[in-house]
């Protein structure tokens, strides 16, 4: 194991999570923490050299359209059924004093 986890880490990790942890969590949270870092040294031995940075595995394209308006003013038409209105509003009894 190259990367050696201490228990100052391992407080400090279990402080940022707001864990408590007991001395065999910690224990195992150390060797846990070891073995990952383990496998990321394995990754680092891979030769991506060839490989093209990306940010994600599918290509990302942009899902936004255009911001059209596609509908337009038709308030004198629902004004039309409305039993009173004024200034292009509906008028309502009040409903508090």
């Amino acid at each position: 194991m190259a990367n050696i986890i201490s228990d100052e880490t391992i407080e400090y990790v279990s402080i940022l999570a707001k864990l408590e942890l007991s001395d065999e969590q910690k224990e195992a949270a150390k060797k846990d923490m070891g073995r990952m870092l383990d496998y990321i040294d394995k990754l680092n031995e891979l030769d991506t050299s060839g490989v093209e940075p990306m940010s994600h595995v599918f290509p990302v394209r942009n899902v936004f359209r255009e911001d059209v308006v596609t509908n337009r003013d038709e308030s004198e038409q629902i004004l039309k059924n409305a039993p009173e209105e004024q200034d292009n509003m509906f008028v309502v009894p009040r409903t508090f004093e």
